[in-house]
């Protein structure tokens, strides 16, 4: 009889695809279903950057690349970063990956072993804790608050971190809650991680284009006491809306950089060649699109906010970054965030993602992402309201 091992069985895995799954099932029933469950941009990839893909194909790059990406590419990276942060990157320090899980697989990969401990962010993207359980480390959870405006704290983080620590993951802008850390507090936590010199950092940047409200992301890099252990995770699927062409990249310190890619040799190979050539169109092009983009996410921003605090029972904090909203569903008289969202799918026609899904301080709120267009998000939110009133009457 076959078996499997018990690392694999330890996965878990993204709720947000068996969402998606049940309703592009419920849609193929004839099912009218609005989908905020989601994370990625309802956009178009801009025309320049597909392009510069298909430019790449007639040209002929068809085959495999070094493993670390094509230097043109990990250059213009470097060059990107210099040009809106300042900060100075060498580009044989830069991973070209197949998206932004593959940088996690990695970082968790190398720190974690059992005796282990990792630290992330609760709630959090899952995939995190998936992974340091995957590795047989044990995952320490890191409460992200709403009185604290979803961000971290640097106190109660620096004081989860024991002999057995060895990376420390920190995600803002933030996947589920929206929740953007200031520097301030960036900057307490740098100060006190002098104190473990043992523990290394993951930095998931990947919303860095989407802050709001005038404010501006601090990236990690912006602090040279800790590069020498500092992991930066980012990459293309967000904010150029090319989630399908897997393409992320990841920084490295020098010490870390050739176990990845070998492990890089490994695993993946190198990430297809046309769609390096579309990275780069897409870092040294127009930003147009961007902008264009990032400036909807804001106003449907508004609309989500004060669409949500309207609901019977349903208070939404205002997100600073990212492109999802949290709403907390307590006062709603459900009991379970999970059983809220799946009757909300079921019933209201609506796809949203229950707060435990992303972590045990996830219970009690639901996570909309407003990737989606105006007109669906009313439409959304007037069935969720019908739901919420049509429920509490019975």
């Amino acid at each position: 009889m076959l078996t499997t091992v018990d690392a694999f069985d330890r996965i878990g895995e993204e709720n947000a695809f068996a969402v998606l799954a049940r309703a592009t099932a419920l849609v193929a029933e004839g099912r009218d279903i609005i989908n905020l469950g989601i994370g990625q941009p309802d956009f178009r990839t801009p025309e320049h950057i597909v392009e510069a893909a298909i430019k790449a194909l007639q040209d002929g790059h068809h085959g495999y690349t070094p493993s670390v990406g094509i230097l043109p590419l990990r250059e213009a990276v470097a060059h990107d970063l210099n040009r809106r942060y300042g900060v100075e990157v060498d580009p044989g320090l830069v991973m070209i990956v197949p998206g932004g899980k593959v940088t996690m697989y990695a970082a968790i990969r190398l720190f974690g072993e059992p005796g282990a401990e990792i630290l992330y962010p609760d709630p959090g993207f899952p995939i995190y804790r998936s992974m340091i359980e995957h590795t047989g480390a044990t995952p320490v959870p890191v409460p992200i608050r709403e009185e604290n405006g979803f961000a971290f704290s640097a106190e109660e983080t620096l004081g989860l971190i024991t002999p057995s620590t060895r990376l420390l993951i920190i995600n803002s802008p933030a996947n589920p809650t929206g929740g953007v850390t200031p520097k301030a507090e960036i900057d307490k936590l740098v100060k006190g991680l002098a104190a473990y010199p043992h523990v290394a950092l993951m930095s998931d940047e990947i919303y860095d284009h989407f802050v709001f409200d005038g404010e501006k992301h601090q990236t990690l890099l912006a602090y040279p006491e800790i590069r020498d252990r500092l992991i930066i995770l980012n990459g293309w699927s967000k904010t150029y809306a090319m989630t399908g062409w897997r393409l992320g990249y990841s920084i490295w310190p020098k010490r870390l950089y050739e176990s990845v890619r070998k492990l890089s040799v490994n695993a993946w190979s190198c990430v297809n060649a046309a769609t390096q050539y579309a990275g780069i169109a897409a870092l040294d092009g127009p930003h147009d699109a961007v902008e264009a983009m990032v400036a909807e996410f804001d106003r449907r921003r508004h609309l989500v906010v004060e669409g949500l605090n309207a609901l019977p029972g349903v208070s939404c904090a205002t997100p600073r970054g990212a492109f999802y909203a949290f709403p907390n569903v307590q006062g709603t008289g459900w009991g379970s965030a999970k059983k809220l969202a799946s009757a909300l799918l079921e019933e209201a026609g609506v796809a949203v993602i229950g707060g435990p899904d992303f972590g045990v301080h996830g219970e009690g709120y639901l996570r909309l992402s407003y990737a989606n267009s105006a007109e669906n998000i009313r439409r959304a939110l007037e069935r969720m309201g019908a739901f919420l009133e049509r429920r509490a009457a019975a």
